[in-house]
């Protein structure tokens, strides 16, 4: 009489298939969980660069109440930068928005900014300070300490 009942070969590959499956499904979800967080952390560095040269654009390259030949910020206060020079080499964490306030959400991010005159015919390479009416602003953006995303654009005095 023959059985119909699985045999216990039959069994043990079902099972075989059935983990393997498992485990392929559990890596592949490993695998988006991973590229949804690198995304996120793209995404928010790509906005948070976007904040700097939202703030800066609207800035002339030099001060416009003393026409100063400093380079950097004249005065102490983020709320009174009135010119693009005054972000060189400043750093913010927790990141600021393009209205100058603190980004709390985002208080793992670090946006660097650097500001440095170039040569007219040539944006690489870096001149004396307000020797030309052109500067390159450079935005780094970090996530706990490690450099996700930059950006570069050129600004021409006006």
């Amino acid at each position: 009489m023959k059985s119909k009942a699985f045999t216990l070969v039959e069994v043990l590959i079902a099972i075989v298939f059935i983990t393997l499956s498992v485990v392929a499904l559990v890596a592949s979800n490993a695998a988006f969980t991973k590229g949804n967080a690198v995304s996120v952390e793209l995404s928010n560095a790509e906005f948070l660069i976007e904040q700097i040269k939202e703030l800066t654009m609207q800035l002339p390259v030099v001060d416009p109440q003393t026409r100063t030949n400093v380079f950097g910020a004249e005065e102490s206060l983020l709320s009174a930068y009135d010119d693009l020079d005054d972000f060189n080499l400043k750093s913010y964490l927790p990141p600021i928005a393009s209205n100058r306030q603190a980004l709390t959400s985002l208080s793992s991010y670090r946006q660097i900014i650097y500001v440095r005159n170039v040569n007219a015919s040539n944006f690489q390479q870096v001149v004396a300070n307000h020797s030309s009416p052109v500067v390159r602003v450079t935005v780094d953006v970090y996530h706990k300490g490690k450099k996700i995303d930059t950006a570069t654009w050129v600004r021409a005095r006006y």
